[in-house]
């Protein structure tokens, strides 16, 4: 492959984001004991709010806010003070998918490019980065709470190949794991995309990725040779 950039997603592309665990972690310190049917009833409100917000319906803050509004009431807390607490519970418990760190350190030797576009919140994307020593390897750094727009908008894609300098679009590899948000998104936006596909799902129909790998170090075979 002669990719000049690699632009990534974080969040179970490059990141392990269990979130459940993070929320059991956050809530220990409340002194509750945070269940698997605890999380079946957060994610019945956190996922139709993470849909709203890709489709621009609803901005970060109220994400971020309205997910922890039940649990803020009955522990007497604001809903920002939870969603804080979260965003450091998620941050103590990263670690790098299998083969991330060898991945990123193989094309920065073969002097590829490499950035980020996630939507993801900015406290919690940069204090991964810091963590696990990657954030010097990626420029630009496209957050979408940061931009106001989320993936698949076409527009914060924009965003970031402006930040590139406007490179040829057939040059540039978008890799993520979410078919709807990162590889819409990339295909719309003229680039070349590669779904990171771990569980073997199947493709959704209407969705053509140019490329489709299970795990990291098969996409640095097809990268790097």
């Amino acid at each position: 492959m002669n990719y000049r950039w690699i632009l990534f997603d974080a969040d179970d592309t490059l990141f392990h984001f269990d979130a459940y665990q993070g929320l059991r972690r956050m809530f220990e310190r409340h002194a509750v004991d945070f269940t698997q049917a605890h999380y079946a009833q957060y994610q019945e409100i956190n996922k139709p709010l993470w849909v709203h917000y890709q489709n621009g319906a609803i901005t970060a803050t109220e994400l971020q806010t309205t997910r922890f509004e039940s649990w803020a009431r009955q522990l007497g807390v604001s809903s920002a003070e939870l969603n804080e607490a979260f965003l450091l519970a998620m941050a103590e418990i990263c670690t790098l998918l299998p083969g991330a760190q060898a991945l990123i350190d193989a094309l920065a030797a073969a002097q590829v490019r490499m950035g980020v576009i996630t939507n993801g919140f900015t406290a919690l994307q940069l204090a991964r980065l810091e963590r696990t020593g990657l954030r010097g390897h990626f420029d630009p750094l496209v957050i979408s709470e940061q931009v106001g727009v989320a993936k698949p908008d076409v527009r914060i894609f924009e965003h970031a190949l402006a930040g590139m300098g406007d490179p040829p679009r057939d040059q540039v590899l978008m890799v993520g794991d979410n078919p709807h948000s990162d590889i819409v998104g990339g295909l719309a936006a003229g680039l070349h995309t590669c779904w990171f596909n771990p569980h073997g799902h199947e493709v959704p129909e209407g969705i053509t990725p140019h490329h489709q790998v299970r795990s990291l170090p098969e996409l640095q075979a097809l990268l790097l040779g």
